[in-house]
C-alpha cells in the first residue's frame, strides 16, 4: 500500500486530469442534451425524428465504440485536428494539462454519448408537467419556443435534477476508458503506468483509483439523495 504514498503526487495529476474532463464533459452534454430533448418534443417531424433518430443511436451504442470512433475516425477528417479548434475554446483548453488532440477526441465521444441520456432525462421532466399547463400557455398565444422557456423546462428542471445526477454519475464512471483512447495521464492511464511500466501491485493501485472516482461521485450521490428527500417533502 506505500504506492499510495510514494506515488501520491502521480494520482492527484491523475484525478485532477480526470476530474477536468468530467466537468467539460458534463456541460458539453447537458448542452447538448437539452437540445436533443427540445427536438425530440418538436412538434415538426423531421425534427422529431432526428431528436429521435441520435437517442436511439448513441443510448443503444456501447461507449467503447463511440470512443474508438472519436479516437481513430475523428483525426482522419482533419490533420492535428484543426476542425475541432473553436476559437471560444482555445482558451480554455490551452489551460488545461490536457494531451491534446486526444482529449478533444475523449470529450467529444463522451458528449455525445452523455447528451442521449441527458436527453431522456429532460423529456422525462417534460412529460411530468401536466399536459393542461402546456394547453393553456398555447390558449394565450405562447409559441413552442416560447411554451418551452416560460411554462415547460422550468418546471421540468425540477423533476429531472435527480435523473440527470444519476446520468452524470454514470459519466464519470464511463470516463474510465479515456486512458485506454490516446489520453495520457488520467486515472486510468495512471493505472496502467504504476503498474505496467513501473511493476507495482494492481490491487493496491486499483484501490488509490476506486479512491478518486469515490472522491468524484460519492458527494454528488449525496447531494441527489438530499435533493430527491426534500422534492418528497415537497409534495
Amino acid at each position: 500500500m506505500s504506492v499510495l504514498i510514494d506515488k501520491f503526487d502521480v494520482f492527484a495529476g491523475g484525478f485532477w486530469l480526470t476530474l477536468q474532463i468530467c466537468v467539460l464533459a458534463a456541460i458539453g452534454a447537458l448542452i447538448l442534451g437539452a437540445v436533443v430533448a427540445v427536438l425530440r418534443i418538436s412538434p415538426v417531424p423531421p425534427l422529431r425524428a432526428l431528436g429521435t433518430g441520435y437517442v436511439n443511436i448513441f443510448r443503444n451504442m456501447p461507449l467503447t465504440v463511440v470512443m474508438f470512433f472519436a479516437a481513430f475516425g475523428l483525426p482522419a477528417l482533419g490533420s492535428n485536428a484543426d476542425f475541432l479548434r473553436i476559437p471560444g475554446l482555445d482558451a480554455v483548453f490551452s489551460r488545461l494539462d490536457t494531451d491534446l488532440p486526444y482529449f478533444r477526441f475523449a470529450l467529444i465521444a463522451l458528449v455525445l454519448y452523455t447528451a442521449a441520456f441527458v436527453c431522456e432525462a429532460l423529456r422525462s421532466g417534460v412529460n411530468a408537467v401536466p399536459a393542461g399547463q402546456a394547453e393553456a400557455a398555447r390558449s394565450l398565444g405562447l409559441t413552442f419556443g416560447q411554451n418551452l422557456r416560460h411554462v415547460v423546462l422550468p418546471q421540468s428542471w425540477k423533476a429531472s435534477v435527480v435523473p440527470l445526477g444519476s446520468v452524470i454519475i454514470a459519466m464519470i464512471k464511463n470516463s474510465a476508458l479515456i486512458g485506454f483512447f490516446g489520453v495520457v495521464g488520467d486515472l486510468s492511464a495512471t493505472a496502467d503506468q504504476l503498474t505496467s511500466a513501473e511493476g507495482y501491485a494492481f490491487v493496491p493501485v486499483a484501490i488509490g483509483i476506486s479512491i478518486g472516482y469515490l472522491i468524484m461521485t460519492v458527494p454528488l450521490g449525496a447531494l441527489l439523495d438530499r435533493i430527491e428527500k426534500r422534492q418528497a417533502v415537497a409534495r
